[in-house]
């Protein structure tokens, strides 16, 4: 039976990259050795390396004057790279709190100087962006999250800022256009639209760099990590090969303004059936709808087994909600096929009926 992956993260990938990966493990290049197995420093990594780089340059369009980065430990480590990066000692910066990443990205941030809470949706369980917060101008950086995985919220618009503008945008890169220059520092964990865990993508505008006034350990230093093209360490080979392949799968489906209008569609197939059906209802603030990650509950509680058997029998996997929301999350990157969707919302269609 096929399988409707809605898994939050690690996420669904083109099959057709699955089926690339796979016959890289066995044979790569034709040189009749594993792509895991081969030197990252040896012509064919690098190759590798620099071709996932261009490829998010050429989607994204990066301008020049910013480094593009393959580093490992998740967006996770880029809490506190962040803030051990652009935080001057005894120095003060700006989050908002959208989410349970954001506030851990506001935890790290807080062990090394203070923190100016701007923004907080935590009064209704983070069900809305907020918005008309002011930003301080004596930060070091300001610091947001695009798209809340477990909440299903998502960013619009981005706010004029008068300092230094740092986003986790892990859950929906590549997803819709954005303008790179806007932004100072972008990062993302691999697992949402990219490929597999293990790889975290940071984008870096290079003058930023080196004005804190900290030793920074060598590891945790972007400008090493510039320095050494990603290779500071042994990059993580697998994760990075297989974001090659789905970036270069997404610029033969036309680039971000193509899968744009794609997940449009796929986002307002399943809110419209979510608020059409009297079964259904959103968590998130419509104007606030990620369209990564689409919440919703069922209203009537009684029907919940039925309806878990039903999606389950037709082959629907990762669909239950996260804990702190409850009901269920029907995660639709880039990759999750309208297809899928459609039989969801079927079966949503069908539970209606009964």
């Amino acid at each position: 039976m096929k399988k409707h992956n809605f898994s939050a993260g690690p996420s669904i990938l083109p099959q057709e990259v699955l089926q690339q990966a796979s016959e890289a493990l066995l044979n790569f290049n034709n040189d009749n050795l594993s792509l895991i197995e081969i030197s990252h420093r040896s012509p064919p990594f690098i190759e590798v390396m620099d071709k996932a780089k261009n490829l998010v340059k050429e989607l994204l369009q990066v301008p020049k004057g910013y480094s593009v980065l393959f580093l490992q430990g998740g967006a996770s480590m880029e809490f506190l790279m962040v803030a051990l990066n652009l935080m001057k000692i005894d120095g003060k910066a700006a989050y908002t709190n959208t989410g349970v990443w954001a506030k851990k990205a506001i935890a790290a941030a807080n062990n090394l100087g203070e923190v100016a809470i701007v923004g907080d949706s935590s009064d209704k369980n983070c069900n809305y962006i907020p918005k008309g917060y002011k930003i301080p101008e004596d930060v070091n950086y300001f610091h947001c999250t695009s798209n809340n995985t477990i909440y299903g919220t998502q960013m619009k618009e981005f706010p004029t800022c008068p300092t230094l503008m740092v986003c986790d945008m892990s859950s929906d890169i590549f997803s819709r256009k954005i303008q790179v220059s806007n932004f100072d520092l972008i990062y993302a964990g691999a697992q949402k639209n990219m490929g597999p865990a293990g790889a975290t993508l940071v984008i870096i505008k290079d003058e930023i760099l080196g004005k804190t006034g900290r030793k920074i350990p060598a590891m945790l230093d972007y400008i090493t990590h510039i320095g050494s093209r990603s290779m500071f360490n042994t990059p993580p080979v697998f994760p990075i090969y297989v974001s090659m392949l789905t970036l270069q799968w997404l610029k033969n489906l036309g680039g971000i303004s193509a899968i744009e209008k794609i997940n449009q569609e796929k986002a307002e197939l399943l809110y419209n059936e979510i608020d059409r059906n009297q079964l259904f209802e959103g968590t998130a603030n419509k104007d606030d709808r990620s369209n990564m990650n689409v919440c919703f509950l069922l209203t009537d509680n009684s029907k919940e087994t039925l309806f878990n058997e039903m999606w389950n029998d037709a082959g629907i996997s990762g669909i239950k909600g996260h804990r702190s929301v409850g009901g269920y999350r029907a995660s639709i990157y880039n990759a999750m096929p309208k297809e899928s969707i459609q039989v969801l919302v079927d079966i949503m269609q069908k539970l209606e009926q009964n």
